[in-house]
């Protein structure tokens, strides 16, 4: 499937970014243009079931091979955010970026009984009023994108990956230079995988105080933590 996508800047480099589950590219409102500011074109896609993308059947690798059919090959950097990280990695060795970034991957959904991607689509009715109660570190343009985004999900994607299709997708190794950045807690990785990532040749930084969406509870601290990957 060819996916919706947003771009900033002109730059020669070429960042991409992957949104997560319930998002769509305006979830980068603010690292978008970061990044065009240090030369990159960024180009930001919408997955399958999220913003202006199509619908369909969904599964982990189905998002990953619309990847591969709308993004170029050989990026600069690649950058996918929990649901992203997981598309992103499957994709990664198509779409061979010279640096990937995995942002609280959600490598595991649904496979260890902690988040059940099922549980996700109670969070479309939710108000904007509770949701920036939830997110009290988020600007209040943060939570107007969230009600923006959650009213243009499609929550059957959510289900493709819960019981029976729920799978560990955690790779063996990277493909790319890869960093693995960490929420503080993560509800998807935890002490012991961090460990385990660094073994199989991740760098792995955690971004203290930072939740899941770490670039919008504290977009100084995510954008400190690229140092040297951007």
């Amino acid at each position: 499937m060819q996916l919706h996508t947003h771009e900033w800047g002109t730059g020669d480099r070429i960042a991409l970014l992957i949104h997560g589950m319930m998002s769509d590219h305006r979830t980068w409102r603010r690292v978008g243009p970061a990044l065009a500011d240090r030369g990159y074109r960024v180009i930001a896609v919408d997955l399958r079931g999220h913003g202006a993308s199509g619908r369909g059947t969904y599964g982990a690798r189905l998002f990953a091979d619309d990847l591969v059919d709308t993004l170029p090959t050989g990026a600069d950097l690649a950058l996918g955010h929990s649901l992203g990280g997981l598309a992103l990695s499957l994709a990664a060795e198509r779409l061979a970026p010279a640096r990937a970034v995995y942002c609280d991957p959600a490598w595991a959904l649904g496979t260890d009984g902690a988040v059940d991607p099922a549980a996700f689509v109670a969070f479309q009715r939710l108000s904007r009023q509770v949701i920036a109660k939830f997110n009290p570190r988020w600007e209040a343009a943060d939570v107007d994108v969230e009600v923006a985004t959650l009213a243009a999900w499609d929550p059957d994607s959510a289900l493709s990956l819960s019981g029976p299709h729920a799978a560990d997708h955690t790779p063996a190794a990277p493909v790319v230079p890869s960093l693995v950045q960490v929420a503080d807690p993560s509800p998807v990785v935890d002490a012991a995988l961090k460990e385990e990532l660094v073994r199989r040749g991740f760098e792995v930084r955690t971004v203290r105080g930072a939740g899941h969406t770490m670039y919008r509870d504290d977009f100084d601290a995510f954008m400190r933590s690229l140092e040297g990957w951007l």
